[in-house]
């Protein structure tokens, strides 16, 4: 009687029904689509193209990274998968948001070896982006109180920078005589990256922080050897980037930038030669890949409709090339296929979905993200707790 139920139920509508759909997900999975495809980023072999994006969750305490960090980066680790970390402080003065880590003294190195070793025990390889803030910053995170430093003495207007870091005051112009402390706050940061455990950094040159301060001519109005021509407004991202590639060797610096974007009013009025020109420099290092932000992604929140693209950038660049910015899995597969990046950073819908390349692999419903958990000091919720694929629709 019992075998007479389930032939029943499987000849059933119904029956039919979930076996079919079975065996769709099934030969989904068997065609292998292109963000599934392995990648070889300079001595790095990657299993697949999905990367996960640096993503700044505020849930540090005091500059160290917690404990929880542990199983959030654990859960998004896949044998193979390339993960960026959350923004991270080089020194007193790169501060200007709450609960972030930073990656300055030896406590904060040790705090952040467990979370790397999580990560490298499920077979992932992971950068730490090393973050300057620059003029994104009140007087409230700066040591002695002081004015937070940058290319200008020009505040971030009232209302332009993001809720959590507060409101910002006018910044110091960094001296000409006082910048290569500041390129040795990087060179520094990077060397206790690598003694943390992780196999490189990202040097943060977008989203309107010091380095973007430094190269967008909407911010920077110097006169002298790091202001004015492009090439003279490039010079401190590129002085950062030549400092740390000769402290722990090229093959383990990438650098993101967002030459299109316009956050914490730092917007350029020829982002695409400011892009290119970034680019074809950048090659001269030989670093490992540089990652891009959409020009759709004007500002934070931003998809716009824009005539700009980073396919010249993408040609300018002769190594790995990350591209971010409101991609979904059918965008990213496109953007693979058609040859416009090598691999695609998701942020949102991977904070979400902590499996994304296997459901993406399978083509399976995602997590919706909940934006009011994306920034609270809560150790779980919106953190941790975001549920795996039921193996149930396998």
């Amino acid at each position: 009687m019992l075998v007479e139920l389930n032939e029943r139920s499987n000849t059933s509508p119904e029956g039919v029904k979930r076996k079919m759909e079975a065996k769709e997900r099934q030969d989904n999975a068997m065609e292998r689509i292109p963000l599934m495809n392995p990648y070889k980023m300079g001595k790095f072999q990657l299993s697949h193209r999905v990367v996960l994006a640096p993503l700044g969750r505020l849930r540090s305490y005091d500059y160290l990274p917690q404990p929880h960090a542990i199983l959030y980066y654990s859960q998004r680790t896949a044998d193979g998968g390339f993960l960026i970390s959350e923004a991270t402080a080089i020194s007193e003065t790169s501060l200007g948001y709450p609960r972030t880590p930073g990656i300055w003294t030896k406590e904060q190195v040790e705090a952040w070896k467990p979370i790397v070793n999580a990560v490298h025990e499920k077979g992932g390889i992971f950068f730490c982006q090393l973050w300057h803030v620059g003029r994104v910053s009140s007087n409230d995170y700066q040591p002695n109180g002081q004015a937070p430093i940058s290319s200008t003495d020009k505040g971030v207007k009232a209302g332009n920078a993001r809720a959590e870091s507060g409101d910002c005051m006018p910044p110091r112009r960094r001296s000409v005589d006082e910048i290569p402390q500041v390129i040795n706050d990087y060179r520094l940061a990077a060397t206790n990256a690598i003694e943390a455990g992780f196999d490189g950094v990202e040097i943060h040159g977008a989203h309107g922080y010091l380095i973007d301060q430094f190269m967008k001519d909407q911010v920077n109005d110097r006169t002298d050897e790091y202001g004015g021509s492009i090439e003279k407004r490039c010079r401190f991202a590129l002085e950062v980037v030549e400092a740390v590639v000769k402290e722990i060797g090229a093959d383990r610096v990438g650098m993101r930038l967002s030459p299109f974007a316009n956050y914490m009013d730092s917007a350029d009025s020829n982002p695409n030669s400011l892009g290119i020109y970034m680019a074809e420099s950048l090659n001269k290092y030989e670093i490992a890949y540089l990652h891009v932000v959409e020009p759709r992604m004007i500002t934070i929140e931003d998809n716009s409709k824009t005539p700009y693209s980073l396919l010249p950038m993408r040609q300018a660049f002769k190594r790995s090339f990350i591209v971010a910015g409101a991609y979904d899995r059918k965008e990213g597969n496109k953007a693979i296929k058609e040859n416009h990046t090598d691999l695609v950073a998701f942020g949102r819908l991977f904070l979400a979905n902590p499996d994304l390349p296997r459901r993406f692999e399978l083509d399976a419903p995602l997590n919706k993200y909940n934006r009011a958990t994306f920034a609270i000091p809560d150790p779980v919720v919106g953190y941790t707790d975001y549920p795996f694929l039921d193996q149930a629709v396998l």
